[in-house]
């Protein structure tokens, strides 16, 4: 079992940037992978971006495509997730989520699809 060690995360203005970490804790595979989704108070859980555990095969939300970028460090098993040019419509608590087994693939979008879960981070940003 996989579980993410996540990090980062704060306070921003808009406009402004934040960066967050996810850690692998446990060994993967290359079929493994791993998704970033967000939480808004009252609001379901929702997609934000995912790839594999060397940050490749990154894949988008819309509503943050061409702001939001993956970036991977292969040896540590570790991705980052650099916010770019942040609305306050982003404000949420962000959980990186590990993925595995039979009903994941690299591309998921489900939450639950995903096996284990970190505790979340907030993330606000002001107008």
């Amino acid at each position: 079992q996989v579980q993410p060690i996540q990090s980062g995360g704060g306070l921003a203005q808009a406009g402004g940037s934040l960066r967050l970490s996810c850690a692998a804790s446990g060994h993967t595979f290359s079929s493994y992978g791993m998704a970033w989704f967000r939480q808004a108070p009252g609001k379901e859980r929702k997609f934000v971006a995912g790839s594999g555990w060397d940050g490749r095969r990154a894949y988008y939300a819309d509503s943050v495509k061409g702001r939001f970028t993956i970036s991977g460090d292969n040896a540590e098993n570790t991705v980052n997730l650099q916010m770019n040019s942040l609305k306050p419509e982003d404000t949420a608590v962000y959980f990186c989520a590990a993925g595995w087994g039979q009903s994941y693939y690299i591309g998921s979008r489900r939450a639950s699809d995903f096996g284990s879960w970190g505790p979340g981070t907030q993330v606000t940003v002001s107008s």
